[in-house]
């Protein structure tokens, strides 16, 4: 099967390289960055068994993560004829700079960043900070997943409030307030928040389409990547479909190196690009040429009995890898 699979592929490298057709496919994948067909399906059914069917594949996904892995809801969240009020949610981002005295502000925001992942809300009431909360979530968390989460803790503090008083909760994610406002929601924690704003009427979420010079978002913004180091771990959100996929690439990564490291073809190459990867690179018909030796050269005519000598009018067998190994990676963008 894989030699089919191989062989289905083979023809697509060939025209992507507009190489020589007896160009080796394992060093055409490795240049392009273009796994195996077998290995991208296996890819494809792993990921159905552990994210759609739940099964553990160790060592990859064992059962205690398996529990830890966001389950996708479906269905209606509760019935399409309740939703929240027309007044209640406004996309429309012209709230900027808007944060009536009159109303409780609440202002949240989420962020990733190379330090970790965060989230936080503020809330102004009286030109008074009266509240500040901020989590550290998995570093595998998503931004949308921040989002929610920083308006799920908003919505939560909102509905504990007098119900004499009228919240606003200003969010910068529209995504996610789109996700809150809709009972189709595949997200537990936006169709949460859609039951709170259900039935709390009093609450408002407003998008607020640019942060500067809101005070408000601005501090809660600070707050969010302040949490990325320092906020308090936040175990309530699961992890994303992202997670799953990315180990499951990294396994996958690992045995193409191994499938590449152990071939037994393409090993001029190897000596260039020992490493598989999935970034995209520059390379050009005339790069595939010269580093493979399959083209118009005088050994590779010879070889295959197309010249009479594989010498070239130079003196010297005519090959074409006479340029230093360095400079086929610095070509690539390595």
């Amino acid at each position: 099967m894989r030699r089919k699979h191989s062989s289905i592929q083979r023809p697509f490298l060939l025209h992507i390289s507009v190489a020589y057709r007896t160009t080796p496919t394992a060093a055409l994948q490795t240049i392009f960055r273009l796994p195996p067909i077998h290995m991208q399906l296996q890819f494809k059914a792993r990921f159905t068994l552990i994210y759609r069917l739940r099964i553990s594949l160790p060592p990859t996904i064992t059962d205690s993560q398996l529990q830890d892995l966001e389950m996708k809801a479906t269905g209606w969240s509760i019935h399409p004829s309740q939703h929240p009020k027309q007044n209640q949610i406004s996309l429309e981002g012209g709230e900027a700079n808007i944060a009536r005295k009159d109303f409780i502000n609440i202002f949240t925001d989420g962020s990733k960043t190379e330090h970790g992942v965060g989230a936080a809300l503020c809330v102004l009431t009286n030109d008074i900070w009266a509240y500040l909360w901020s989590a550290k979530l998995n570093d595998s968390n998503t931004v949308f997943q921040t989002e929610l989460t920083a308006l799920h803790e908003a919505a939560i503090y909102a509905s504990h409030l007098p119900n004499h008083n009228t919240s606003k909760i200003h969010v910068g994610n529209r995504a996610s307030i789109m996700a809150s406002s809709n009972s189709k929601s595949t997200s537990e924690t936006a169709r949460q928040v859609f039951k709170i704003l259900l039935t709390n009427p009093r609450i408002k979420v407003p998008w607020v389409k640019a942060y500067a010079g809101n005070i408000g978002n601005e501090r809660a913004d600070q707050l969010a990547k302040d949490a990325t180091q320092h906020g308090q771990p936040y175990s309530f959100i699961k992890l994303p479909k992202p997670h799953i996929k990315g180990l499951l690439r990294k396994s996958m990564l690992e045995e193409w190196q191994t499938l590449w490291k152990n071939g037994d073809t393409g090993r001029k190459i190897y000596n260039i690009l020992p490493s598989v990867s999935l970034r995209p690179t520059n390379c050009i018909r005339e790069d595939v040429i010269f580093f493979f030796q399959h083209g118009p050269f005088p050994a590779y005519l010879e070889r295959f009995h197309l010249s009479d000598s594989d010498f070239c009018s130079c003196g010297v067998i005519g090959t074409d890898f006479t340029m230093p190994r360095r400079v086929f990676p610095q070509r690539l963008g390595i």
